[in-house]
């Protein structure tokens, strides 16, 4: 493909390995911070010592914190915190053509809207077609992606040739990348296996074991389905990458702030300190919140997320909630797989 030029705008963890990634793929990149003492930072000492430490920044990115050279690429990832995305897309979409492709690789929900990101980029009066959003998910830790050890991940589009265009962008030696047309289903596991990784976290730190956790991923993807069938997905997206395989990955690593956080809220820490101690956004808690809106506005079962937002928001103690989880009723396992649902086509699938 030659050298390609790509932005990507958010240099927390995520954004920098994307960046390193491309740049030993023979890609032109540019890395855009918000904060101007964090360019700097990143462009004398060449580490991410806050979020990517001990993974070098080839000379060859660019540093900057000016969205204008941002736009100046024609592929341009977008990699800031959910909670952020409006706000910096605000800033940027008024200086881009419809030539430009954007992929976005935050996993989460609008707390406010409780729209999913793409819909975020989509919505408004902004020059960006919606079929030239991509969005960008799997089970990609930035550690192991920065030390390019290999990894695949799934590129989703409404636009076979934006999805396939970006595929060739980011496919390498150690990042396979496949592509879905599911935009719904890839953005939704994305996102809510952070709630279950909460879930995880915490069972941990209660000191339960495989048994407990197998448990707790088999039903947690099985809801997980459930909320994103009635949103208008595939079911089986959420036996790929994005769904199964991103969730193996989070619950199970100890790169994961989400399980991280849990085991501590496990181990009786507050929630509130722990927010404020992470140096890193845990996405899992403002999706949670979101997905309970959403199950409730569909009358969609999602009980580990119910027990999760109580633990977090209600103030229920842990042990309790685990205790009522085991104490609900008999269910039949296949029916809610099987049958979850007519899916939903209210939903944009841009």
């Amino acid at each position: 493909m030659g050298r390609v030029r790509v932005a990507i705008v958010g240099a927390g963890g995520w954004g920098t390995a994307l960046a390193v990634m491309l740049a030993h793929h023979g890609r032109e990149v540019a890395l855009w911070a918000r904060r101007s003492e964090h360019a700097g930072a990143l462009r004398s000492t060449r580490v991410n010592a806050t979020y990517l430490p001990k993974v070098a920044l080839p000379e060859s990115i660019q540093i900057t914190d000016d969205l204008t050279d941002i736009a100046a690429a024609p592929f341009i990832i977008l990699a800031v915190p959910s909670q952020a995305l409006r706000q910096t897309w605000s800033a940027l979409a008024p200086l881009l053509q419809s030539h430009h492709t954007i992929a976005n690789a935050a996993k989460g929900l609008e707390i406010e809207t409780g729209r999913r990101l793409s819909e975020v980029l989509s919505a408004g009066r902004c020059k960006v077609p919606a079929v030239n959003i991509a969005v960008l998910s799997g089970p990609n830790h930035a550690e192991e992606v920065g030390r390019g050890l290999p990894t695949t991940s799934v590129i989703a589009a409404g636009s076979p040739g934006t999805a396939e265009s970006w595929q060739e962008v980011l496919m390498g030696s150690a990042f396979r990348v496949y592509t879905n047309d599911d935009v719904i289903g890839v953005e939704l596991g994305g996102a809510l296996k952070n709630v279950i990784a909460l879930a995880a976290g915490i069972c941990d730190g209660l000191g339960f074991g495989d048994n407990t956790k197998a448990a707790l991923l088999t039903r947690g993807l099985a809801e997980m389905s459930r909320l994103g069938v009635a949103m208008g997905a595939h079911p089986l997206t959420f036996s790929g990458l994005s769904g199964m395989g991103d969730l193996i990955a989070t619950c199970t690593s100890d790169h994961s702030r989400n399980t991280r956080a849990g085991r501590l809220i496990g181990q009786g820490q507050s929630v509130e300190a722990i927010l404020a101690e992470s140096a890193m956004v845990v996405e899992g808690v403002p999706t949670c919140r979101a997905a309970l809106s959403l199950a409730a506005a569909r009358n969609v079962d999602m009980p580990i997320t119910q027990a999760v937002g109580d633990v977090l928001f209600e103030g229920k103690s842990p042990k309790q909630a685990v205790q009522e989880l085991m104490a609900r009723g008999p269910k039949d396992e296949l029916g809610a797989i099987l049958n979850p649902g007519p899916r939903s086509t209210d939903s944009c699938g841009c």
